[in-house]
């Protein structure tokens, strides 16, 4: 039986560390309440699934001014979520120790 190419899935083996940055997130709010997932594929399959007055209600929920146009809504609602996604998915910043010679620290401190 073979499977069929959007069946399949593919992981890179990275772990994701991602860095808490509110007190909602220290408290465990992963930022799933507000849009149900952090998913963009889940969430654009969502919206296209709604009709109109149903678009339009979720974007009053959202806290955006519905628009007469369903595209130009559905691509608020998208910008306004990955706006939040990316507050919940800030990587680790990794501090390197950079061993200065005292030759280089000496061309810093000129400046004092």
């Amino acid at each position: 039986m073979k499977k069929k190419l959007n069946d399949m899935t593919q992981t890179h083996g990275k772990i994701e560390n991602y860095e808490l940055k509110s007190l909602d997130q220290i408290l465990g709010n992963d930022g799933t309440s507000k849009y149900k997932t952090l998913d963009l594929e889940k969430y654009t399959e969502y919206l296209h699934d709604l009709n109109k007055s149903d678009l339009q209600a979720h974007a009053i929920k959202i806290g955006l001014l519905p628009t007469d146009s369903r595209e130009t809504l559905i691509k608020r609602l998208v910008k306004e979520f990955t706006k939040h996604t990316s507050l919940y998915r800030v990587p680790k910043q990794e501090i390197n120790d950079v061993k200065l010679t005292k030759n280089l620290k000496d061309i810093l401190a000129e400046g004092r």
